[in-house]
């Protein structure tokens, strides 16, 4: 397959995240139905998590098979899990350590309005951007190094000549990117915030434009370790969001709508990934 319609692939995997961000322009949504989307952002993420991690360990996972066949030492194990380990912590303590870094009281802050006090208070002090927008953007970025490692699979298929399982993959990387679009904005919707399309446009670069680069880098070469460690600095991404969407959704006055949310997402997640599991990838 040509390097023209390998990018094409990309694209069209990575581009369906733009039909679940216009859910954040809808006004003024009722205060439960804000909880359930949120709610369900946290089970399509908890599933993102589950599926990026047991990608992550399979090179770990077939060093120790190769091991225990005594094909090999343990080097290549231990290399994979150090990697995987280190992708982890930077990807969930670096958004720790910049989230201390807004908290800063320090640090002065911006005012540039009548309502930029309340504002910053809410954003720590830092900006006049709301949490809830500043969430989108770091689940943006999760999901972004992610749909990197997804890329890789669809340009390594392409170019091994594997036709129909790179299309295969396409086709269910972009049901699964149509359900991270609407997690990228749930957070927004919970505030009440309605987004310009310029912000949402640029949420869909951050977290589907990686798709492309992926593949780009895919069809060239593969590497297990440069996978491993894109995919843990999107796990540990990942899990600092699921953390904080948590935190907000049990503010909430109605509880049973977490659970409820949290089981849709994670239903939504599984049902997309089938179409790529059938196809035996």
């Amino acid at each position: 397959m040509s390097e023209t319609r390998t990018l094409i692939l990309g694209l069209i995997a990575g581009v369906t995240i733009l039909l679940g961000l216009p859910i954040a322009r809808v006004r003024r949504p009722m205060p439960g139905v804000r909880q359930f989307l949120n709610a369900s952002a946290t089970g399509i993420l908890l599933f993102l998590v589950w599926d990026v991690l047991s990608h992550a360990w399979a090179p770990v996972d077939g060093a120790l098979g190769r091991y225990h066949d005594s094909h090999t030492g343990l080097g290549s194990a231990f290399g994979y899990g150090a990697l995987l380990a280190g992708g982890l912590a930077v990807g969930l303590m670096s958004l720790v350590m910049y989230e201390r870094y807004l908290g800063n009281p320090r640090r002065p802050a911006t005012r540039v309005g009548p309502g930029a006090m309340a504002a910053d208070e809410l954003a720590g002090r830092t900006s006049t951007w709301l949490p809830g927008r500043r969430l989108a953007v770091m689940i943006a970025a999760g999901i972004g190094l992610h749909n990197f490692g997804e890329g890789l699979a669809i340009g390594g298929s392409a170019g091994r000549g594997e036709i129909a399982l790179a299309t295969l993959l396409v086709v269910g990387f972009a049901l699964h990117n149509a359900t991270e679009g609407f997690g990228i904005v749930a957070p927004l919707t919970a505030q009440g915030e309605r987004p310009g399309w310029g912000f949402l446009l640029a949420m869909g670069l951050i977290g589907g434009g990686p798709t492309i680069v992926g593949t780009a880098i895919g069809r060239q070469f593969t590497s297990d370790a440069l996978s491993v460690v894109f995919l843990a600095l999107a796990a540990g991404s990942i899990i600092y969001v699921i953390i904080q969407l948590v935190g907000v959704a049990l503010k909430n006055v109605h509880r049973e709508l977490l659970y409820w949310g949290v089981l849709t997402g994670l239903v939504a997640g599984f049902a997309t990934d089938a179409v790529v599991t059938a196809g035996g990838a």
